[in-house]
């Protein structure tokens, strides 16, 4: 099974994020014509850096996607620039562990807005372009958050789960017009967020120790099923939310 995206146009948020990294690195390697978006210029601008060390090319445009008129703006970028968009992933998104009652409201908003409006207003940009062109994939990163709650993120578990549900109706509503729509829900670690795990009980070592798999994962393992669910081969793949977290989430959970 080979996946070529010579051809395609495909844009990735979050690009200087470690998922977003590693997929835009991949992604290009695969022929395809990326744009990467991150409101952090300096780490996309390594992005963009490595994918040209790596034999490799990408366009980026800085933006705040939690801003409506900025997230529209890397969709009209990426049809200015490329005459439409075949993927959009949206992989912009996350938080840190804080007890419910700590969250104001003005983090509550920033939480919901970076992990489910963003999400929101690039695919509703996305979606007459890729209906006028006969077809398109949207991705996004979502979490275990968003199907089983996780102490300190209610918030961002609550807004994943909404991107849970935006990517099934897109899946329903939009799959008779070629558009398919899927959610990746990764490990902890993928997503970077070492930081966190550091302040768990036995820290990394102890949470790699305690996964099915016996080790963390990596953004490379989620930026290979996002190859595989943009391509052909995933054409009969619709609606879903597939965790790519080692088998943690088939794991039984019991009280202490």
């Amino acid at each position: 099974m080979k996946i070529d995206y010579t051809g395609k146009s495909v844009i990735i948020t979050g690009a200087g994020g470690s998922i977003g990294r590693a997929s835009s690195l991949l992604f290009a390697q695969l022929g395809a014509s990326v744009i990467a978006s991150d409101i952090n210029e300096e780490r996309l601008q390594e992005t963009i850096d490595q994918i040209a060390n790596a034999g490799g090319s990408a366009m980026s445009i800085v933006a705040d996607v939690t801003d409506p008129d900025e997230a529209a703006g890397i969709v009209k970028f990426a049809c200015n620039t490329l005459g439409g968009i075949d993927v959009l992933f949206n992989n912009a998104g996350g938080s840190f562990p804080t007890p419910m009652e700590a969250i104001s409201k003005e983090e509550f908003q920033r939480l919901r807005s970076l992990n489910f409006d963003a999400v929101y207003h690039a695919s509703m940009e996305a979606l007459p372009v890729m209906v006028a062109k006969g077809g398109g994939v949207i991705l996004s990163t979502t979490s275990g958050a968003g199907s089983g709650a996780v102490n300190g993120l209610a918030v961002y578990g609550a807004a994943k789960a909404g991107v849970n549900s935006l990517m099934r109706s897109i899946a329903i509503e939009y799959g008779r017009k070629g558009i398919r729509a899927n959610a990746i829900a990764p490990s902890a670690a993928s997503t970077g967020m070492i930081q966190w795990l550091e302040s768990t009980p036995g820290g990394v070592k102890g949470f790699a120790e305690a996964q099915p798999m016996g080790r963390l994962g990596a953004p490379e393992d989620i930026a290979s099923v996002a190859a595989f669910l943009a391509s052909e081969h995933a054409g009969f793949v619709n609606g879903v939310v597939l965790p790519v977290d080692g088998g943690v989430e088939a794991m039984l959970a019991v009280p202490g």
